[in-house]
């Protein structure tokens, strides 16, 4: 009992209330033990019960139909599924662990019916559970009207910088220099936080850096070692909501750099046992900062989430590649015309078709791994330009050592860090992979929705899920829409190609400044893509099944198997027998019949699946 206490009273959803209340909780909760991989709740399931973690690691994934995505890593002290005790609902997540744990398990209607015997308990109870998910919409990556709601009649703390002094949110991580850019750049009410695997390298070059620094007997180990925490924190998932300053800003994003700075501080000096904006203890420049130029951290960030955004595309396409290498081997039996310029060519199975668009994929998914080790050559320790002014000289070797541990990756140093410095050649080369992929997706997709038009008047060869009704005047239309949205990205995909293209040739001396833009409409790029691929695979290609007999009958009714008696009638007769069908309509088997040219044996040899859809030897 007393152990439940303790683990109830240090959680920071119950921290503080009164011990009858604690102990009416704590005789409620049940300790778990829970094996690797133990799911606390599944996404969809009813909220049940409220987790507390007295152990171990729980993460947090959601499936937005792309996949699991990571959100948050939970430690001893934190709660999850702390909803339940708000209204009967489904969790929005999967909650699962990642060694073992020991958890503290609260019964959703066995607390609900023990609070309501004790009318202030109740109060004291649901109030923290309201004001910890209120904290949550607050710093959510709301827009920028909703963060001014979230913001007012809060209390405020005064920072200074070199242009005066500014009241900021007191529960905010983040400082003036935040704010001030929130003020400053109300450009696309996109924040930083929309982009997650950002907002994660950069609490890892950070993390990279204060190792280090504390490595090189530069950073002071208690500073360093909350550094290190706050920045783990982030990588983890939490804190994400304080990274609120909008993606496309001016300053070569000082104002990202500061922003993580800022939010990683005073997160550093709440570990420490101090306050918000106690910057003596731990300063966002010259602790948090030290040895680093946004210069280095903004661009080097910028490349490490590529390459992590890029892991959820390359398993988006793999599912893509594998789904359409299925409908490949399912219809490979069914045989139909193939076209060009849209018109009748000469057979081929629908199986060949679908085959050649998961080979297709398979490219794509080379050149895109093969073009993003690019971006594991980095420009850390060249500080402003380059020069590595105000690091020590060991200080790059040391940081790219540091963060190879950090995130697991290859990085490399760049052999000239002056050069490096501006240099945004790798984007401009990925992004045109980037546009290919998108390209040759919008073309899959425009293959669909000929194959698919219909239902009477078109190519009606295959069929695409009935996914919604498709007119509000034309009663039982159903329309291609999920080929249609994939259009409709690789379209933006395109323009946001040029964009990049035109911010990296805008580069000036010393310094790329546009440098913001150009990851704006990358990460744009790589996330609607993503998205576009899963729903394209989930919603459509699975889904596919194909007509065989229209299929059927529009290869015996076509004038393109002609060409395959070439090799007995030669050019001369065979050009005969398509002029003679296309203009009478009568079959190209029965005039080649009637003609006496073959025999039906050898017709029906000629004009086999077989015969038509592969090489075979002449003569």
């Amino acid at each position: 009992m007393d152990s439940r206490i303790q683990t109830l009273a240090s959680a920071e959803l119950f921290r503080g209330l009164p011990a009858p209340t604690l102990e009416r909780l704590a005789a409620l909760a049940v300790r778990r033990e829970l094996p690797p991989g133990a799911y606390l709740f599944r996404q969809g399931e009813p909220r049940k019960a409220c987790w507390i973690i007295a152990e171990g690691q729980v993460e947090v994934l959601r499936d937005n139909g792309e996949g699991p995505e990571p959100l948050i890593i939970l430690g001893p002290g934190e709660t999850t599924g702390e909803g339940a005790l708000l209204r009967p609902s489904h969790h929005s997540s999967t909650a699962q662990t990642l060694g073992p744990a020991l958890v503290l398990e609260l019964d959703r209607e066995a607390i609900l019916d023990s609070l309501a015997q004790d009318g202030r308990a109740a109060l004291d109870v649901l109030q923290r559970v309201a004001l910890t998910v209120l904290r949550r919409v607050s710093y959510g990556g709301l827009g920028r009207t909703g963060r001014d709601q979230a913001y007012a009649s809060v209390v405020t703390r005064t920072e200074s910088d070199l242009l005066g002094s500014a009241e900021v949110p007191a529960d905010a991580l983040f400082g003036i220099q935040s704010l001030r850019a929130l003020e400053n750049f109300p450009i696309t009410g996109i924040p930083l936080a929309h982009f997650p695997e950002l907002v994660r390298a950069l609490a890892m070059v950070k993390q990279a850096a204060a190792r280090a620094n504390a490595r090189l007997g530069l950073l002071e180990p208690g500073i360093a070692r909350a550094i290190d925490r706050a920045a783990q924190e982030i990588v983890d998932g939490h804190w994400h909501g304080h990274f609120l300053v909008d993606v496309v800003q001016g300053g070569a994003g000082t104002s990202t750099n500061m922003n993580a700075n800022e939010v990683i501080a005073n997160r550093a000096l709440e570990l420490m046992g101090r306050a918000r904006g106690d910057y003596q203890a731990c300063h966002p420049n010259e602790h948090v900062n030290l040895s680093q130029s946004t210069n280095d951290v903004y661009p080097t960030a910028v490349r490490l989430a590529t390459v992590l955004m890029l892991r959820r595309l390359l398993g988006a396409l793999e599912q893509l590649k594998a789904a359409l290498h299925e409908k490949g081997r399912t219809f490979q039996g069914v045989v139909k015309m193939g076209r060009t310029q849209l018109q009748d060519a000469v057979p081929m199975t629908l199986g060949q078709e679908f085959e050649a668009f998961a080979v297709t994929t398979g490219e794509d998914i080379d050149r895109l791994r093969e073009t993003a080790r690019l971006f594991l050559e980095v420009n850390m320790g060249g500080t402003a330009i380059g020069t590595g002014i105000c690091a020590d000289p060991r200080y790059p070797q040391a940081v790219v050592e540091e963060l190879r541990r950090v995130t697991g990756l290859d990085v490399q140093l760049a052999t000239n860090l002056i050069e490096a410095t501006p240099d945004t050649g790798a984007f401009v080369m990925f992004s045109g992979v980037v546009k290919r992929a998108a390209v040759k997706l919008s073309k899959l997709c425009n293959d669909l929705r000929l194959l698919s038009s219909g239902p009477r008047c078109g190519f009606q060869e295959i069929n695409l899920p009935a996914l919604q009704p498709g007119s509000s005047i034309m009663p039982g239309k159903v329309n291609p829409v999920i080929p249609e949205v994939v259009n409709q990205i690789a379209f933006h995909v395109i323009g946001n190609d040029l964009t990049l293209t035109l911010a990296a040739e805008a580069g000036q001396l010393q310094l790329n400044v546009m440098e913001p833009i150009l990851a704006f409409n990358l990460f744009q790029s790589l996330q609607m893509l993503t998205a576009g691929v899963n729903v394209l695979t989930t919603r459509c290609i699975r889904g596919i099944t194909a007509n065989a007999e229209r299929c059927r009958t529009m290869v015996e009714n076509s004038i393109g198997i002609v060409t395959a008696t070439l090799p007995a009638l030669g050019y001369k007769r065979a050009t005969e027998v398509a002029k003679e069908a296309l203009e009478t309509g009568v079959p190209v088997r029965e005039i080649i019949l009637r003609r006496g040219w073959l025999t039906e044996a050898e017709l029906d040899e000629i004009l086999s699946p077989d015969a038509m859809t592969q090489p075979r030897p002449l003569g």
